[in-house]
């Protein structure tokens, strides 16, 4: 029999690997002669670059950088493999985990640190950029960024503007023409399952700005400077980016790289997908096991979870989906490649004692589906 884990993280507990670990401890409870294959995945979030530097044989590269308050800090980004493409979790250096409660303002937040990682990965002659962008503290479009990367964004005095989202009211006039020509030669792929566009109430400032600290006052405010950077943008650069799927992206982001850096989006998932050729292994396979955090009606939308149904439904594969909770409409995959969802819960606890206990909750319960599936087989 042939078994494939292919799980994503369970957040603030046990890492995508760890997952795959006590997932096939409890497999192995019930078959020791089986063929186990453990693909520790992501959609673009937390563990995105650990995921493909784990499967491709790649390294994480240490380097110093300015986190969202343009304070140094250690920070790291991924190589892959082939020495040429680089992994950005812009999360690890212009993040809200960076943050504590009273620190976040994305008036004054900056995403200079995820350029600085960019230019360093173009240092280490990097042809191909990854860039996962999910966790933002910042809403400046992205202007942190190319600043770091030697574009000019200046006041109608010639002064580059104030760092964070509140900066960009004073922009004038962008000057490309110190940035590093080294972007012209490399691909720039973004890693993101949000389509919001950067302006208008389904925009980075109205659904994202609040978490990162704004007010209802605020990101008044933040909308009419996003708004004012894209058109600042069409006139100087031509791109009209206001209304494009993802721009809104991590505070805007998502437009900044694609504006300055000629990026393309692509839903996480489907980049690593493509990296590990999930496919095959799914092909292979006798039996899929996936897991989660949470699983609820929003896996649908490009969680991992729902990416490797998908794929498994193709090839008509059974998936057997393991969650730390199970939240509502979770039924709704049920339709969607998932054949049956497994809460890890044994009995009424508190999250922090779930959390403590994921990984002997995870493997009692791969243990107990497994018994399932078997005697199902008539094998036990």
């Amino acid at each position: 029999m042939n078994i494939l884990i292919a799980p994503d993280s369970f957040k603030e507990s046990l890492s995508a690997t760890e997952v795959c670990q006590f997932i096939e401890s409890g497999i192995k409870k019930t078959l020791f002669n089986t063929n186990i294959t453990s693909i520790p995945l992501s959609d673009g979030g937390e563990g995105f670059v650990q995921s493909i530097i784990d499967a491709t044989n790649g390294c994480l590269i240490k380097v110093k950088a300015h986190d969202p308050l343009m304070r140094s800090i250690d920070a790291e980004y991924g190589i892959l493999g082939d020495k040429e493409t680089a992994i950005i979790e812009m999360s690890k250096v212009s993040g809200l985990e960076l943050l504590s409660s009273k620190e976040k303002n994305p008036w004054i937040t900056t995403t200079y640190g995820t350029g600085e990682l960019i230019r360093d990965a173009l240092n280490k002659d990097c042809k191909k950029l990854i860039i996962g962008i999910g966790g933002s503290a910042t809403n400046d479009g992205g202007a942190g960024m190319i600043e770091a990367l030697g574009g000019k964004l200046l006041t109608p005095n010639g002064k580059q503007i104030n760092k964070g989202g509140g900066g960009l009211q004073q922009l004038a006039t962008i000057d490309l023409s110190d940035l590093d020509n080294r972007l012209s030669e490399c691909q720039v792929i973004i890693a993101c399952d949000v389509t919001n566009p950067l302006l208008g109430k389904n925009g980075a400032s109205f659904v994202f700005a609040r978490q990162k600290g704004a007010n209802s006052e605020m990101i008044k405010l933040l909308e009419e400077n996003l708004s004012h950077y894209a058109n600042i943008i069409q006139q100087e650069i031509g791109k009209d980016i206001s209304d494009v799927p993802g721009t809104g992206a991590a505070g805007g982001l998502g437009a900044g790289l694609m504006a300055f850096l000629n990026a393309e989006l692509k839903p996480g998932f489907d980049i690593i997908r493509d990296i590990l050729n999930l496919d095959n292994y799914i092909k292979q396979a006798d039996l899929i096991f996936t897991a989660e955090g949470k699983v609820d009606f929003q896996t649908q939308f490009g969680k991992t979870p729902f990416g490797v149904a998908q794929v498994a439904k193709k090839f008509d594969k059974p998936v057997i989906c393991l969650a730390g909770s199970i939240g509502e409409g979770a039924e709704v995959l049920y339709n969607k490649g998932i054949s049956s969802i497994f809460s890890i819960i044994n009995k009424p606890m508190l999250l922090d004692e779930a959390i403590a206990n994921a990984s002997l909750l995870l493997e009692e319960t791969a243990e107990r589906v497994m018994r399932l599936y078997l005697i199902n087989k008539n094998l036990i």
